[in-house]
């Protein structure tokens, strides 16, 4: 163990600081192991969604249990340039996805998946559904993953090998140059550079050299088949003929040619040097600045809210925040949850008391103090009324307000990055308005401030043209930070987080950012069953910070959890793997876990899986009495002891890297076993399927949308409607000849249940409408 402030306890109630050998004996006989040579069984998912049978489920609000009260107070506000939303790689792996029925017999089912020609289609098994095969879905899951694990330790090492012998290589020739002669030794590999020549044929292809023996084939293949295809057009081309034959045949020739200058010209940015922290990223840096939102425009005086049935004037400042509350009554998500309303309504005092209160058609004063006896809905008629009149203007009135939006704007797309055009990601001052956050943030409701020019700091070159901020204001500071990628930033008010301006997703910055990303996972291949075999070593380990952190690195692993960080009073209590709490975690004998807590971004992560028999068994002793609710399961390992773990092995490596890995592999192996055939719709589907196995096996999950429920709605109106057509075909049927209802029976013939006359009314009446708005569409289309 480590003298670091890592290893003390986090705790009152913490664990032992080793475990006896007599200890795990006797659990041992409780849980025996099912794991050989030493090697744990890899996990697998058993419900992709919320466990119904088992009652271990806290109220929604108190998932995480009680505050810590550990929290540290090491959070500084000091410089940062990390963008508000981090890398794509901390999309939530764990993806709900539909699942259709399998057919009742399928030969394929005992045939292993990864052995199929094409990846199979998604079956209702895949997902934890019963099944009629001989071998257990789990097992047969845990065997495939216990496959990819194997070619991920055999690729590992057939990649070391090489850098390994070429050592000893390095090293022999070291010795036996002392005895050789003084002739170079670039001259005697004089010979190597033949193939060069035959590359030079084409002036646009580059080889690409390496000692590595994992360079993607990508950078490799395209040089020879461009050069050989330059070679062919060379040779294989005829002479020009005379006349109007030259012409021509001179004109596409000229096309190449721009085409290869406009090839040559392209920056390709995936060759460039890497660049890390701390290191310069531009040299000259030309923009416009930032969009502000429009000011607020008062309502209408007929347009007011009620105060316990009055009709109230507020001040345009408290009036916004109200406005932005009955703007929005149609999302009951929000305006029903009673923390959204509790943190509304106190900001809305605060203005109400700062702007002297509301007041009745007569001037007097009414102040404000109960929100039961506010009422929005005349706001919110006024603004769906004005939503309804922008949808049915003409589609070229549409087209022109959208032109002049875009035309207002275009100064603003796009920055000068050392002499490149590149462009910019969100160039927009986010609008004052409440805040929704994600999940069952606490702070949901507040009001988000305007941001003022006052706020703003500008990042540009030192020879460039400083943006004019809007008349009467001013910046807070213009910089000439080269180390930076962003353009401009301010710190917004509802959790003190700086807010930057950056370059767009398919800029080349952000295309360095993410090749970095994926070649540090790609880098992770290497060491991969190294870090495997330590940590499975490490399970059995009699220290007990050892054991707890080889238990976390193998959830981190094997279900892509995230490590978790600490946070801050302020801030939402979300739990990942280091920082689980007793609570979070329900074992269920032999070797299921459940886990149920709040994890990124207040989404609530609840998860059955099946673990090693030894991973079951270091979570019971981590959980043992006098541990209870509140307690941290991990109590003698931190996130930044985990990261600096892991930086043993590689440079970089941090327990984000896994997430990015194991998806990367598992998408890799599918794609390799997909073989080249059939049509375009043929090949999306066989990648999809792949798609959708990595996130079985990666534990992904799709959240429900917002409007689901009303999606769901209107498919279900859909398919009554589609139910009465064919119960208005049938009766037309019976109009031509009415003994088909002897010949079919009564019950053909009749309304499917749940259509009543009153739907019918109703459907009746929308076809009319939708029908009427098609034709005037139409006529308005054919009029432009």
């Amino acid at each position: 163990m480590s003298d670091s402030e890592d290893d003390k306890p986090l705790q009152a109630v913490k664990s032992n600081e080793s475990i006896s050998k007599a200890e795990d004996t006797a659990m041992d006989k409780e849980n025996p192991s099912n794991h050989e040579n030493g090697e744990a069984d890899p996990g697998i998912t058993m419900v992709n969604g919320p466990v119904d049978d088992m009652q271990v489920d806290p109220q929604p609000p108190f998932t995480n249990g009680t505050a810590s009260s550990k929290r540290k107070a090491s959070m500084q506000n000091g410089k940062s340039y990390k963008e508000d939303s981090e890398s794509e790689d901390d999309v939530p792996l764990q993806k709900k996805r539909k699942t259709t029925k399998p057919a009742p017999d399928d030969d394929e089912d005992d045939v292993p998946l990864k052995k199929a020609s094409k990846p199979p289609a998604l079956k209702a098994a895949d997902i934890g559904e019963d099944s009629d095969d001989d071998q257990p879905l789990g097992e047969k899951l845990q065997h495939e993953k216990a496959d990819m694990e194997k070619k991920a330790k055999e690729e590992a090492e057939a990649i070391r090998r090489p850098s390994r012998s070429a050592d000893a290589r390095r090293k022999a020739k070291k010795v036996d140059s002392d005895d050789e002669d003084d002739e170079p030794i670039a001259k005697k590999k004089a010979p190597a550079k033949k193939p060069v020549k035959k590359e030079a044929a084409s002036k646009k292809v580059k080889k690409e050299e390496s000692d590595e023996d994992d360079v993607p084939i990508s950078k490799k293949a395209p040089s020879k088949k461009a050069a050989s295809k330059v070679k062919k057009e060379e040779t294989a081309s005829p002479a020009p003929k005379k006349g109007k034959g030259k012409a021509k045949s001179e004109e596409p020739k000229q096309e190449d040619d721009d085409a290869e200058e406009d090839e040559e010209d392209e920056y390709r940015w995936w060759e460039a040097p890497n660049t890390g922290d701390g290191t310069k990223k531009w040299t000259t840096l030309e923009h416009n600045g930032v969009v502000f939102p429009p000011e607020y425009e008062p309502l209408p005086g007929h347009v007011k809210m009620l105060y316990d049935g009055t009709p109230v004037n507020l001040h345009p400042e408290a009036e916004e925040i109200a406005h932005a509350f009955g703007s929005m009554l149609n999302s009951t998500h929000n305006v029903e949850n009673p923390t959204f309303q509790k943190n509304f309504f106190a900001d809305f005092k605060d203005m109400l008391d700062k702007t002297g209160h509301a007041k009745d058609n007569s001037g007097n004063k009414i102040k404000i103090t109960k929100f039961e006896k506010c009422d929005f809905k005349p706001i919110f008629n006024y603004m769906d009324a004005e939503r309804q009149a922008k949808k049915a203007l003409p589609a070229a009135e549409k087209k022109k307000l959208k032109a002049e939006k875009d035309e207002a704007e275009a100064p603003y797309m796009y920055c000068v990055w050392d002499g490149r055009k590149q462009k910019v990601g969100n160039f927009r001052v986010e609008p004052p308005g409440l805040f929704r956050g994600r999940g069952e943030h606490p702070k949901t409701g507040k009001w988000k401030k305007r941001v003022r020019p006052e706020q703003i700091t500008i990042n540009i070159g030192k020879e460039a043209m400083v943006p004019k901020p809007p008349e009467g204001h001013k910046w807070k500071e213009v910089k000439h930070d080269q180390e930076g990628t962003w353009l401009a930033m301010w710190q917004e008010n509802i959790n003190g987080a700086y807010k930057y301006v950056m370059l767009a997703a398919n800029s080349d910055i952000k295309g360095q950012s993410d090749y970095k990303k994926f070649e540090k996972a790609r880098e992770l291949k290497k060491y991969i069953a190294t870090i495997r075999k330590d940590y499975n070593k490490e399970l059995k380990s009699e220290v007990m910070a050892e054991r707890q952190r080889a238990t976390a690195v193998y959830l981190i692993d094997q279900f892509a959890l995230r490590a978790g960080n600490e946070k801050g009073e302020d801030e939402a209590d979300t739990v990942g793997c280091c920082s689980l709490k007793f609570e979070h975690v329900t074992l269920r004998p032999p070797d299921t876990v459940v886990f149920d807590f709040l994890g990124k971004d207040s989404i609530r992560f609840h998860e059955e899986f099946k673990v090693d028999s030894q991973v079951f068994k270091n979570l019971k002793i981590f959980k043992r009495s006098p541990k209870k609710e509140g307690d941290e399961i991990f109590d003698r390992l931190t996130t930044s002891s985990l990261n600096k773990h892991l930086s043993n092995y590689m440079n970089g490596l941090t327990a984000k890297v896994f997430r990015t890995y194991n998806a990367s592999w598992v998408m890799s192996s599918l794609l390799k076993e997909m073989k080249s055939e059939g049509t375009i719709p043929e090949k999306v589907k066989d990648y999809n399927n792949a798609n959708r196995k990595v996130a079985i096996l990666c534990n992904h999950k799709r959240t429900v949308a917002g409007g689901h429920a009303a999606q769901m709605e209107k498919m279900g109106d859909r398919i009554k409607a589609l139910y009465y057509q064919e119960y208005r075909i049938k009766q037309m049927l019976l109009d031509l000849d009415p003994k088909l209802k002897k010949k079919k029976g009564e019950a053909y013939f009749a309304l499917k249940e749940g259509i009543d006359d009153e739907w019918v009314k109703g459907h009746q009446d929308a076809m009319v409408e939708e029908q009427r708005e098609k034709i005037r569409k139409k006529f308005e289309k054919d009029n432009e």
